[in-house]
């Protein structure tokens, strides 16, 4: 009897690297009991978003603490007991202290790490399917993109349809708006945001309370981001434009947390900052449900191009 009828298997991973003077290496790992050579990755453990298991496989399969770059790409393959299984794949440079730091210690999925010169990943995988992930991966070397820093638009957690004071910035989470807040935050950090801005409106402010105080970053209010701001303005883009041109010049990865009327005009504004066109991804990125989130990768070099976007919303 086989699964072939049942849902696909949903897992992550990760094209884990280093720069070694002018080149690049990709971390692979060993497997004896699968007699393989291929990229860290697992499945999902229930309610897990695919970011928050690409940083935990890449932990538990290596030892190296990492954060997401720019998505690479996915792979599609039948198991053996004839079910479909999707991998999701980001790039994850592994920071020098991690590298410094860090000891392998043989696993019960992986019994070695190995470090290869890019230009000789794809004689050492074992599946195909990874050779063209890597292809894809070295394009991005070729062009300087690896470096990169990502804004998040996040929408604000459901709320109450009204406030005690009757204003709607007093609005509050309702029960599941606060679980939506609470796991949202792995998701969030699997980025590595080192700021986070923040409408002023008291649901955006609780919704990035509990990522705020699970990295220790202290929320920046931008009443610029706000509902209310936005209409007193006339949805003039100026308060918009002068929040994400900094955030683009600081080039820092950044969680903006505001509302559904603001959110493509984010959006919008980053497209105009970089001189991108702002076609339809754009446009359909920044229509997003309570507590989803699009995260755009810009190029850490200047001029800081829009390198790929993707959406994102919090497991229930």
């Amino acid at each position: 009897m086989t699964d072939a009828g049942a849902a696909p298997v949903l897992a992550a991973g990760a094209v884990c690297w280093r720069r070694r003077a002018k080149s690049v290496e990709v971390l692979l790992v060993l497997r004896e009991r699968h007699g393989d050579v291929s990229l860290p990755k697992g499945k999902t453990d229930p309610k897990e978003s695919l970011p928050q298991t690409a940083v935990r496989e890449v932990f538990e399969e290596t030892g190296y603490h990492v954060h997401l770059g720019i998505p690479i790409g996915t792979t599609a393959y039948t198991l053996p007991n004839g079910r479909d299984k999707t991998v999701a794949y980001w790039a994850a440079e592994v920071p020098k202290g991690q590298l410094e730091k860090g000891v392998f210690t043989p696993n019960d999925e992986v019994n070695a790490l190995e470090w290869v010169p890019l230009a000789k990943v794809g004689k050492r995988l074992t599946y195909e399917r990874d050779v063209e992930l890597l292809r894809r991966f070295a394009e991005l070397a070729v062009t300087g993109d690896l470096e990169s820093f990502a804004l998040i638009a996040l929408r604000h957690a459901k709320a109450a349809f009204d406030s005690p004071s009757g204003a709607d910035a007093d609005r509050r989470l309702t029960p599941r708006g606060q679980a939506q807040a609470r796991a949202v935050v792995p998701a969030l950090a699997a980025w590595g945001p080192t700021r986070i801005v923040s409408s002023t409106a008291a649901r955006c402010l609780a919704t990035v309370a509990p990522l705020a105080k699970a990295t220790g970053i202290e929320v920046k209010r931008a009443p610029q981001l706000s509902q209310d701001g936005w209409e007193m303005q006339h949805h003039d883009p100026a308060g918009v434009r002068e929040v994400v041109a900094r955030r683009i010049d600081k080039g820092r990865t950044t969680v903006l947390c505001s509302h559904a009327p603001v959110l493509p005009e984010i959006l919008e504004q980053i497209a105009e900052a970089t001189g991108s066109p702002n076609g339809a991804r754009m446009t359909r990125a920044g229509i997003l449900g309570t507590a989803e989130f699009a995260v755009v990768h810009l190029a850490a070099k200047a001029p800081h191009k829009i390198l790929a976007i993707e959406t994102h919303a919090a497991p229930e």
